[in-house]
């Protein structure tokens, strides 16, 4: 009965977990750049006991890099991501990577995101434009010019597949190995007056909440009979000593 119990409680937690997460991913469903979190269960096996007891753990949140789709905004200061790859920004933590390439033009020339921290070149260094020459061209390598004259590069750069991610800024991620600058660009690229929204499909995390929520209640709806049951067992146990 106990086992019972624990087994129950274990898959309420995960699942607790896993509502929490598609609720977030639900509210930055219109955020551009967000990545979705996911979450991946496992089983873990308790030997205590004659019977093992298999538990549900809390499970392992990663970040999706299903890329989302691209909207046309005619900004020259908007950039797209063609392909794979991440834009780098220069924030108090440290340089973090972001698909969110909507950019602004400070009053001192530097290209900054949206959310005010320096645009990296391939280099690792901010990008300087001259504020009284208009907006700039970004070519689909990343080469940024006002009129002829060429001011540097947009860098963009590629993150290995097994890197863990922590997420910063809701769009931007920190990853625990180093990135790596792309110099060719035959498979990837940049497009100028486009954003990429988030990779949140909001039909499938709709489905999933109401799924998960109805499992949840319906494990509750376990744990109370089987609490009853156990009350009732004590009680008739009660009567007969």
């Amino acid at each position: 009965m106990q086992s019972s119990l624990y087994v129950s409680l274990s898959s309420q937690v995960a699942i607790a977990r896993r509502l929490d997460t598609v609720a977030r991913n639900v509210a930055n469903m219109n955020t551009a750049g967000y990545r979705a979190d996911e979450i991946k269960f496992s089983e873990v096996l308790s030997k205590k006991g004659p019977d093992p007891v298999s538990f549900a753990n809390g499970g392992e949140t990663y970040i999706s890099r299903q890329h989302g789709g691209l909207t046309k905004t005619d900004n020259p200061l908007d950039i797209a991501i063609d392909g794979d790859g991440w834009l780098a920004v220069r924030t108090t933590s440290g340089i973090a990577y972001t698909r969110d390439g909507r950019m602004q033009m400070g009053t001192d020339g530097m290209l900054r995101s949206v959310n005010n921290y320096p645009v990296l070149d391939s280099g690792g260094l901010p990008i300087m434009l001259d504020p009284e020459a208009g907006s700039p061209t970004i070519t689909a390598d990343g080469a940024v010019y006002q009129g002829e004259n060429r001011l540097g590069d947009v860098g963009l750069f590629t993150i290995a597949s097994d890197a863990r991610l922590t997420r910063y800024d809701n769009s931007a991620v920190i990853p625990d190995k180093p990135a790596t600058p792309v110099l060719e660009f035959s498979e990837n690229g940049f497009a100028q007056g486009y954003t990429e929204g988030s990779n949140v499909n909001p039909i499938r995390e709709m489905t999933k909440m109401i799924e998960l929520t109805r499992t949840f209640e319906s494990i509750s709806k376990m744990i109370d009979s089987g609490a009853d049951n156990q009350q009732q067992a004590i009680r008739e146990l009660g009567e007969t000593s």
